[in-house]
């Protein structure tokens, strides 16, 4: 809906919000953005002083933006910005066609998949665009209406507005006050809420004076008294004194009441004004009603079955009565009370069957999915609960299904529960119906019943292809809740009965395989899966090729065959490749290729492909494979000594949008990083928040996380607990490389003869079977340490040097030269050579905790060395950017947007929205224009 852009309204009595707005329309003109919240009670003046902000900064120059919840709405995520944007099928825009697109579930990542999160993402990306050609004002009325995942956008919003210019005003009444919207009025604090009170005396009497015609005499000033400074209110009243012919103005100017009935309260204000219409534009008017606050004339037309012309005199007669106002092209009540008025004074059971004849309209029409759910979730919301759901409501249900579920889960469930509530037990669609409410209740994260619902489903239904989709359903349940074994059951079940076709038998053959690899079984599973590829033969079967070739990357990788994995990774891409119906397995193997990358040294492949995964993660709505990619990024760039890189991709996306061995593995990497530059109070901090979420793992070991609770400890001066916390992690099943060789280093520092011998064991079955560099290093390592053989510590220096780990090189320098001066031969020189080398990565690198401890261990051994390198310890100005704010930054002053700037550097823009916060926080300003300002200062000085 845009702006009213009927007439001029009367804004009277609000001179100190409307300065304090156009200050703020200003500020953003100059490049300087601002979040705004307007509250108070209905009719109280909040959407006229909005829409007086809006005159003004489009007189500014600025863009703007105006869209408002609804209450019919609540259930269908991001109306209001859709609206506000203008993101529409029809579009010709790309970016906003790219929205409409997703949304409608023509591209989806699976099962479970947001498309309002994604579709959110590409939302917050079009602003940043829209900034880019200008200052943005974006306006949402009626907030308190408005969905959670809108809600969420404008929070993200209003953490951006120092990077953009934009001005973001909300407005919202004081109730229904809900949890996300106490959340963003903190996050706007108190310097950007404008509260609304009633109007002043003084103001009340001028506004009646304006409405009135003259000066109200003591009559009519009383009467204006009992309306409370409400303007709505004065406005309906003076209005309908006026229909009645009820006020008088005389020769001097002074307006009398001249007897008649007045209205007693503001709704029987508002129904004297609709009392004054005739019935025909009240019919029309009560079906606009079912549509919203706002609403097409065009769907107006499709629910009336009438025509334009028809329409509008109709119409005419209510823009003319004051209930309806011209919104840019479409229409819009005067107020949401006007419209609530009409809408309310239909029996419920009348209102129902109105919304029942408008949904199918619409869908006779092609209307968007969420138009056509808006009119039948009150059937299903309504305490009736013999209304049924027709069965042209039914066939649309399961042809829009997968777009609803992904787009509103919630209305999803909500509609197909009564769908299969109603359907008859032998009817051929009740187990298709129950298949989509089973995926339904896994999209709003119910998994408990998602599989109740498709497990008593497996029992009805024969389609065989619905049943091994229902089966894929349990499957994924299960895996998530740790009851794999009885699907196990199930499926070798169904795998058994005679008379299955070749290609359903090979998908249950896959699922089998499946199930066993996240059992741990994975010789079994390695075995299933190759007697699925060898029974499909030459037959094409994508899912089950794809899903196959998965698998036995997978077991390749838990193997540590990772060179065998990598060419099954390419095969299975190259499949799988372009089909909507797989991209989340194609996300899965993206992700896993990458890892794979990264374990045979091949980094900059391991980023391209991980880059890839992100981009389609965040296309197509997978947040699962977004943050799960998110975490790879991060552990591939600690590992390339790639540190403030790392530390922005893990801080990307909020731990509560992440699986909990995730959030694990982010504030791990987070914690080494900081441990090792001594910066123990954010370190420490990080291991705290992680182990609120390690506690709902269980038993898994996150090796990230291990390190980092093990620094903690070392950090301490407690060196046993370090190693203990290190060998606790090696016995759990999940266990890998990652914790041998600082658990070599403390056994032999600690003198755990137990320890070295067991670690010793399991370096040499490393070495046995790998021929990856990384590995024959940790292998050299290890052994350097325990034998104290200096010759083998070098060797592990130049293996991580060629596999690009500059840490654990420095590690194996370090503990060189240790080697070399504690040695019978005591050679210093040598000692000199290598501790020199430590240092340098370790000061490459930042790593400051290590740089102290190393010049204090060597001491000792009387070797110094002055420093060579600047060390960046500043944290506050320019000077303490790090090279990547620094491009960024540089970028920035060009005037390039958040994601200009990911594609000149290949990130993510969540990614560079995450530096830009990080600038701004180090040079103490508020907006772009600013760093601009910093970047000119410092010029000079960078030559």
């Amino acid at each position: 809906m845009r702006p009213l852009t009927d007439g001029t309204e009367l804004l009277v009595g609000r001179d100190g919000e409307l300065s304090r707005l156009a200050a703020w329309v200003c500020d953003v003109a100059a490049g300087r953005g601002r979040a705004v919240l307007v509250d108070g009670e209905p009719g109280i003046g909040k959407s006229a002083l909005a829409r007086a902000g809006c005159a003004a900064a489009a007189g500014a120059g600025c863009q703007v933006y105006w869209g408002a919840g609804d209450e019919l709405g609540q259930s269908l995520p991001l109306l209001p910005l859709l609206d506000a944007l203008q993101i529409t099928a029809s579009t010709q825009d790309p970016r906003r066609g790219a929205i409409a697109e997703l949304l409608r579930g023509r591209a989806t990542a699976g099962k479970g998949t947001d498309l309002a999160t994604a579709a959110a993402e590409q939302v917050i990306v079009l602003v940043e665009e829209l900034c880019l050609d200008g200052p943005v004002v974006l306006v949402v009325d009626e907030l308190q209406w408005a969905d959670r995942t809108t809600v969420a956008v404008w929070s993200r919003l209003v953490r951006s507005v120092r990077q953009l210019p934009l001005l973001l005003i909300g407005v919202t009444r004081p109730v229904p006050r809900r949890d996300d919207l106490r959340s963003l009025f903190r996050l706007v604090g108190p310097e950007g809420r404008l509260r609304l009170g009633r109007l002043a005396e003084p103001a009340v009497l001028e506004l009646v004076a304006a409405l009135a015609g003259g000066k109200p005499g003591e009559e009519l000033e009383q009467l204006a008294a009992d309306a409370a400074g409400n303007p709505l209110y004065l406005t309906e009243l003076v209005d309908a004194l006026t229909r009645s012919s009820c006020l008088d103005v005389g020769d001097a100017g002074v307006v009398e009441l001249t007897g008649g009935a007045t209205p007693d309260s503001l709704p029987e204000a508002i129904a004297d004004r609709l009392g004054f219409l005739s019935e025909a534009a009240r019919t029309v008017l009560r079906a606009a009603a079912l549509l919203g606050d706002g609403f097409s004339v065009a769907d107006l037309a499709t629910v009336t079955n009438c025509s334009l012309a028809e329409l509008l005199p109709a119409l005419d007669e209510a823009r003319a009565a004051g209930v309806l106002v011209a919104a840019g092209d479409d229409l819009a009540f005067r107020h949401p009370l006007i419209r609530k008025a009409l809408y309310d004074e239909m029996p419920t059971a009348v209102r129902i069957a109105w919304h029942q004849s408008a949904a199918w309209a619409l869908a006779e029409a092609s209307a968007p999915v969420d138009r056509v759910a808006r009119q039948l979730l009150p059937m299903v919301s309504t305490t009736d609960s013999r209304l049924p759901v027709p069965p042209w409501a039914v066939r649309w249900l399961l042809d829009v299904a997968t777009s609803l579920i992904g787009q509103a889960p919630a209305a999803a469930v909500a509609l197909l529960r009564r769908a299969v509530r109603d359907a008859p037990l032998d009817d051929a669609v009740t187990g298709a119906l129950a298949c989509r409410l089973a995926d339904a209740y896994f999209g709003v994260g119910n998994i408990a019943q998602a599989e109740r619902i498709a497990c008593r489903a497996l029992d009805r239904v024969r389609d065989p292809d619905v049943l091994i989709d229902l089966h894929t359903t349990v499957l994924q349940c299960r895996a998530l809740t740790g009851c794999l074994p009885e699907s196990l059951v199930v499926l070798e079940d169904a795998v058994s009965r005679p008379g299955l076709q070749t290609r359903h038998r090979v998908r249950l053959l896959v699922l089998i395989a499946r199930a066993q690899r996240e059992l741990g079984e994975v010789d079994i599973a390695n075995r299933v899966a190759t007697q699925a590829l060898d029974e499909l033969g030459e037959v094409e079967d994508r899912w089950t090729t794809g899903w196959a070739l998965y698998v036995l990357s997978m077991v390749a990788m838990t193997r540590g065959e990772w060179a065998k994995a990598l060419p099954l990774f390419e095969r299975a891409i190259v499949i799988v490749r372009g089909d909507p119906a797989l991209i989340d397995l194609t996300l899965r193997l993206r992700i896993n290729q990458s890892v794979t990358y990264g374990a045979l040294n091949r980094y900059t492949d391991a980023l391209a492909a991980a880059g890839q995964a992100r981009d389609l993660a965040d296309r197509t709505g997978s947040a699962v494979r977004l943050t799960q990619v998110q975490s790879a990024l991060g552990q591939l760039l600690l590992g390339a000594g790639r540190w403030d890189d790392a530390l922005a991709e893990v801080d990307v996306i909020p731990d509560d949008r992440k699986d909990p061995s995730v959030v694990c593995c982010d504030h791990g990497v987070a914690a080494i990083i900081h441990f090792h530059r001594g910066e123990a109070a954010a370190a420490q901090w990080h291991v705290d928040v992680a182990a609120t979420y390690s506690e709902r793992i269980g038993d898994q070991v996150v090796e990230l996380l291990v390190r980092a609770r093990s620094l903690a400890f070392e950090y301490a001066g407690a060196p046993d607990k370090a190693l203990a916390t290190l060998l606790e992690g090696l016995n759990g099943e999940d266990a890998g490389e990652d914790l041998l060789g600082d658990a070599a280093r403390l056994a032999v520092a600690n003198n755990d003869a137990q320890a070295t011998e067991a670690i010793g064991a399991r370096v040499r079955a490393i070495a046995a079977e790998s021929t990856v560099p990384h590995r024959l290093a940790l292998a050299q390592y290890c052994t350097g340490l325990l034998e104290r053989d200096a010759t083998a510590l070098l060797r592990a220096a130049d293996g991580y040097r060629d596999a690009s780990r500059p840490l654990s090189r420095a590690k194996a320098l370090e503990a060189a030269a240790t080697a070399f001066a504690e040695g019978p031969a005591d050679d210093r020189g040598s000692a000199r050579a290598a501790f020199t080398h430590a240092l340098d990565l370790y000061t490459e690198l930042g790593a400051q905790w290590d740089v102290v401890r190393l010049r204090a261990r060597f001491r000792a051994f009387g070797i110094r060395r002055g420093p060579t390198v600047k060390h960046r310890q500043t944290t506050h100005g320019w000077d303490s950017l790090t090279p990547t704010e620094g491009k960024i930054a540089a970028l920035v002053v060009e005037g390039l947007s958040n994601p200009q700037i990911a594609a000149r550097l290949y990130l993510s823009p969540r990614t560079v929205g995450t530096h830009v916060s990080h600038i701004l926080t180090k040079l103490g300003v508020s907006s772009r224009i600013d760093i601009a300002r910093e970047a000119a200062r410092h010029q000079p000085a960078s030559g």
